[in-house]
């Protein structure tokens, strides 16, 4: 008797939470110029198959999910969702960048580089915090005082649509704020030494999603 199968395949990255992408990630890297080893943990991270049930999978449907899984992973281009509801609690996107508090700006400044990866729930801690006052739009956030470990922990199911949408408006947004605060404050010691290398690997790691989506195609 044959068995049959249910497979729900994504079409939209709203799909995938954080946590599968940056696994997928680490798999893909960990099995580089493996190529069956490289589909087999496509399949299994995006879509939450088991491996004995990828087994049981005849080549043409395996086929058939790596091309919709391959054409998912062409679309990155999320908007920045300046509001997310997280367990009751409602989070504001910085509302402004060039005024965003100072210890903040240190804090994300830290980081050796900035890409979708197991820091980025920090980062995020930092860029979005409790709204605490709200007219139509115009929002106001608590102010920052540093992120705490659980703060993190709740980033990592949401769906990649909202961390795409915020990787690349953040990373555009940073270059240009960097750029105006090192010509004001080039000469002031207190400006982190890590902002330069921060800038060049986030635009590598924004070369690297180009090239992991042409590796997958």
């Amino acid at each position: 008797m044959k068995k049959q199968i249910e497979i729900t395949v994504p079409h939209d990255f709203s799909a995938i939470t954080l946590k599968q992408y940056i696994q997928f990630q680490k798999d893909m890297d960990t099995h580089e110029g493996d190529t069956e080893a490289q589909d087999a943990f496509l399949v299994y991270n995006l879509t939450g198959m088991t491996p004995d049930m990828i087994k049981e999978l005849d080549g043409n449907t395996i086929s058939n999910i790596r091309k919709d899984l391959t054409k998912l992973l062409q679309k990155t281009d999320y908007p920045l969702q300046r509001n997310i509801t997280l367990e009751g609690v409602e989070y504001g996107f910085e509302p402004n960048l060039s005024q965003m508090p100072y210890g903040a700006y240190l804090d994300i400044s830290k980081f050796e580089n900035i890409q979708l990866n197991d820091d980025w729930p920090t980062i995020l801690s930092i860029l979005y915090r409790p709204v605490k006052k709200k007219k139509g739009a115009l929002y106001e956030v608590e102010q920052y005082n540093g992120v705490e470990p659980w703060d993190e922990d709740k980033w990592w199911e949401v769906g990649m649509d909202f961390h795409f949408g915020c990787f690349f408006f953040f990373i555009r947004l940073y270059k240009d704020l960097v750029k105006g605060t090192l010509n004001s404050l080039k000469n002031q010691a207190e400006i982190s030494p890590n902002i330069k290398s921060i800038l060049e690997e986030s635009g590598e790691a924004i070369q690297q999603l180009s090239n992991l989506q042409e590796k997958i195609s």
